[in-house]
Order: C-alpha cells, then sequence, then structure tokens
C-alpha cells in the first residue's frame, strides 16, 4: 500500500453544509419577493390591455345644439376617460349625416388632428398626415401604414347633437 504524498495528493477539507448568513438570505428573500410582485403586477396590467374584460360602460353625452355648429365648423370635445374627440360639421341638412366624430389623436405619434373646412380634410400638422372627411388616412406617414382615426357613434334628438362615448378608462383612476 502506498502512502499519499502531504504535497501533491493532500485532502481538501470542504464543509458540507455552507452556512448562509442570515441577513443575506433575508435580503435575498426580499428581493425574490420584490421582483415577484413587481413581474406580477405587469402581467396584471398588461392582461387586462390585452383581454379586456366585456365591454366598457357606455353612455351618450350632450355635446351642442344644431343651430350653434355651422356648415364646416369644428369643435373640440374631452370625453370622461380624457380621450379628445374632434367633431366636425360636413353638411347643411340638419341631420345625424351632416356630423363627423373622430378622435383628434393621430394615429401615427399621437399628435392633435385638426379639421380643415376649406381643404374639406382633417389634418395632422406634425408629420403632414392627412385624413379624408372620413377618417381615412390618405397622406403622410398614416397613410404609408394604413392607419385610420377612430370613429365616435353621434345622434341627433329634437335639434341636439349627442355623442356615444365610454365612462370609464381601461386603468381606473383613483379620486383624491
Amino acid at each position: 500500500m502506498v502512502e499519499p504524498d502531504n504535497d501533491t495528493d493532500a485532502a481538501v477539507q470542504v464543509p458540507v453544509h455552507a452556512e448562509v448568513p442570515r441577513r443575506d438570505f433575508i435580503s435575498s428573500a426580499a428581493m425574490g419577493g420584490g421582483l415577484v410582485a413587481g413581474y406580477g403586477t405587469l402581467a396584471v396590467m398588461a392582461g387586462r390591455y390585452l383581454y379586456p374584460s366585456g365591454q366598457q360602460p357606455r353612455t351618450w353625452m350632450f355635446v351642442t345644439s344644431l343651430k350653434r355648429m355651422a356648415e364646416g365648423a369644428s369643435l373640440e370635445f374631452q370625453d370622461p376617460t380624457g380621450a379628445k374627440i374632434v367633431i366636425a360639421r360636413q353638411g347643411g341638412k340638419g341631420d345625424v349625416g351632416d356630423f363627423i366624430a373622430l378622435s383628434s389623436v393621430c394615429p401615427h405619434l399621437g399628435c392633435q388632428v385638426h379639421w380643415q373646412s376649406h381643404e374639406n380634410r382633417f389634418f395632422c400638422p406634425c408629420h403632414n398626415g392627412v385624413f379624408n372627411p372620413q377618417g381615412k388616412a390618405t397622406g403622410g406617414p398614416p397613410a404609408a401604414a394604413g392607419q385610420s382615426l377612430a370613429h365616435y357613434p353621434l345622434k341627433v334628438e329634437d335639434g341636439l347633437l349627442f355623442i356615444e362615448v365610454p365612462t370609464e378608462s381601461l386603468i381606473s383612476r383613483r379620486e383624491a
């Protein structure tokens, strides 16, 4: 039997159970819990955005009387959720077909869209986005991307114009 040489075959002692200091364990557990909470919140918000539960509650809101809005005029409207809408009068018959209500936020980069009655178009000044009277993009980056402005339903009752809008945003706001 050969005796081990102390210089080359010395046994290395490895502790069987390495102790983790209590402070390191607690801080690691706290960091792990924070990550789980953060990513969990992100997952819930993404799920609500990608898969909304049913229809949002909607209501009809008064806009203006037909007499107060001349043909070719437009007005800006903000719904209860904060969405900006442009309502344009494009005809003079006195019925709902004279009006159109579109999102006034350009789908390209979110700039403000304006009705230009003399050009018979909606125009976004940020990148020269042009939309026809029905809100379909006909020029600029929105046309290249095939984008359109979102429509809002309108109705006329007793000479008054009403718009149907959501009453609650996707992300609920808390009142202080």
